[in-house]
């Protein structure tokens, strides 16, 4: 199940103004073009941004996201047409042989069950070529980055076309083991709505991932440091051979 921040309409339409930089997601587009990655599963793809990337430039790409809301914002983008949207996760995708699969942001931190975590990669190994390459993201625990996600940190005021003011902050709200749960905060000045979404995500050492890669049929092949969080965050690639 996605959290409300995906599935809540009113807050689906916010998720790109209120994160208008997705400079994170170049060196994506860069790694799909350096495996000439022809098509591409979007996995958790939410309002659409990556997968219209990748679509202006001629790759041919299927963007799944389980939040409806999400979908539908990315549907009715410019280019939106371009794209096969799935309203689901890897558990029960079509049947597909793709080049890549890319996990943006926190898409792959989100899922916190280890049985959905390798039912997913499953899928994932059954939609690529033989040959094909899986790329995705983590944090490094070590770093705990969760330390930040306070009110003063993250509080920002934002003035939105047909919106009005919208104000948006995080707060901490359990550290338990690998899980880290946090709520975001949206006001709206229109009507004084005061909205929240809680997120779970699942911190996993690099030693976790590599063995839940080989369970299912991947090879780990490269680690790489994320470009935007050097030191901080990790983009994993992983191939099937």
């Amino acid at each position: 199940m996605a959290d409300e921040c995906f599935t809540d309409p009113r807050l689906a339409a916010l998720y790109d103004t209120l994160d208008p930089d997705r400079s994170d997601l170049l060196p994506y587009l860069r790694l799909a073009a350096e495996l000439d990655a022809r098509s591409v599963l979007d996995l958790g793809c939410g309002t659409g941004v990556f997968a219209l990337l990748l679509a202006e430039h001629g790759i041919e790409v299927t963007g799944v996201d389980p939040a409806a809301a999400s979908v539908a914002v990315a549907r009715a983008k410019p280019g939106g047409d371009g794209v096969r949207w799935i309203c689901g996760d890897a558990t029960e995708l079509p049947p597909l042989q793709v080049d890549l699969v890319t996990m943006t942001a926190n898409v792959a931190q989100a899922i916190t069950d280890p049985a959905h975590w390798l039912a997913t990669l499953r899928g994932v190994h059954a939609a690529l070529r033989p040959g094909g390459h899986l790329v995705f993201e983590t944090r490094d625990p070590s770093r705990r980055a969760w330390e930040s996600w306070t009110r003063d940190a993250t509080h920002q005021i934002a003035d939105l076309p047909e919106v009005g003011r919208v104000e948006a902050w995080l707060s901490l709200l359990d550290v338990t083991g690998p899980l880290v749960t946090f709520r975001s905060h949206y006001v709206f000045a229109s009507d004084g709505a005061h909205l929240t979404s809680d997120s779970t995500l699942r911190f996993r050492e690099h030693d976790e991932l590599a063995a839940d890669l080989r369970a299912v049929g991947f090879d780990l092949r490269e680690v790489r440091d994320a470009p935007d969080r050097p030191g901080r965050e990790f983009v994993l690639l992983a191939h099937r051979p």
